[in-house]
């Protein structure tokens, strides 16, 4: 299953480095959900251990991230959104075409990201190039399934919520189960 991540933006208060004081910001994050309601959620349930006691947030939007995979490395900090320009080409008109699609990188700068992502592109079996590699805005992501040791109750949770959502994978088990017992 491919994973739906959800860019939330956070307004919240946060202690400024340079002063010493709390100053109200407002910054991205990335969350794995199924659904707005699941990633708002989330994002409330994981924002918590950047809060004080008291302290509340405001989610102040959430869209569907425009980003085909998320790679985390370790020893990195920061975040990088990488452009990967797919190439194919059309034997009909004779010119190669191309397809984007951008990846979230962690790396410490924009050599790093660059690598990080050549790495995370070594499997792939066609060419490729990677046009920009630019820092992003997104201060943390949330993923789904972290393997730690809340996870079986992330997942029970995570399969109840994807079986109440209606759908049809056009399979029918009984003719599948028929051709298995043919072979």
């Amino acid at each position: 299953m491919s994973a739906i991540w959800f860019e939330c933006k956070v307004k919240y208060r946060k202690m400024d480095e340079a002063t010493g004081q709390l100053k109200a910001k407002t910054e991205p994050f990335l969350v794995d959900a199924v659904s707005y309601t699941e990633a708002e959620r989330r994002i409330t349930e994981e924002m918590q251990a950047y809060l004080l006691d008291s302290e509340e947030i405001k989610i102040t939007n959430i869209k569907v991230a425009n980003f085909a995979e998320i790679h985390p490395f370790e020893n990195s900090d920061r975040w990088f959104k990488s452009k990967v320009s797919l190439i194919a080409f059309d034997e009909e008109s004779g010119k190669e075409r191309k397809s984007n699609q951008y990846l979230l990188v962690q790396a410490n700068d924009v050599k790093e990201a660059y690598e990080n992502t050549m790495v995370a592109m070594k499997d792939t079996m066609g060419e490729f190039s990677i046009p920009a590699v630019a820092e992003s805005p997104i201060m943390d992501v949330f993923p789904y399934f972290s393997g730690e040791e809340d996870d079986l109750e992330r997942i029970n949770r995570f399969t109840e919520l994807k079986n109440s959502v209606g759908h049809t994978n056009g399979v029918n088990e009984a003719l599948e189960m028929e051709d298995s017992l043919v072979e």
